[in-house]
């Protein structure tokens, strides 16, 4: 039942997002959008080579891209690149293909395990993990240009 999803440790996730608003220069700034349901959430990320140094986002979901956006913002600065995309990969396994919630720091994502059972709501809870994803690989394109060709 969709009460399984939008049960109180969600809803109080959804309701407490910490980092919100945007960042004045980030490294570079995504967003995802859902067709689906409308939600949208832009992430402006700063990276010291491979580790993420600040984070703010702007969060136009419904509860359950505000619960995964809220975990994100708990523990995305510190976190690495490659573990990042591992995140996201690991997630999008558990949302489509019965895959473990990942351990560790990031163990509060197994509370989105339910939404694996309603398919239209894996686009919204996915938006934050695509979006961080996305501005990283934006960085680090321009880390890749020579110097004279960064604007």
């Amino acid at each position: 039942m969709l009460n399984d999803i939008y049960n109180k440790r969600i809803i109080e996730l959804a309701g407490n997002i910490p980092r919100l608003g945007r960042l004045p220069a980030p490294d570079a700034s995504a967003t995802a959008h859902s067709k689906l349901c409308g939600s949208t959430v832009k992430v402006d990320l700063r990276m010291d080579g491979p580790v993420v140094t600040d984070f703010g986002h702007d969060v136009k979901a419904c509860a359950l891209g505000q619960a995964s956006s809220s975990i994100m913002a708990r523990h995305v600065v510190g976190s690495t690149a490659s573990e990042l995309r591992e995140l996201r990969e690991t997630v999008r396994k558990m949302l489509k293909e019965n895959g473990s919630p990942p351990q560790g720091k990031w163990a509060d994502i197994a509370l989105l395990e339910p939404v694996r059972d309603y398919k239209a709501r894996h686009a919204s809870t996915m938006l934050t993990f695509d979006a961080v994803v996305d501005a990283i690989g934006q960085i680090e394109a321009k880390a890749k240009q020579p110097a004279s060709a960064q604007g």
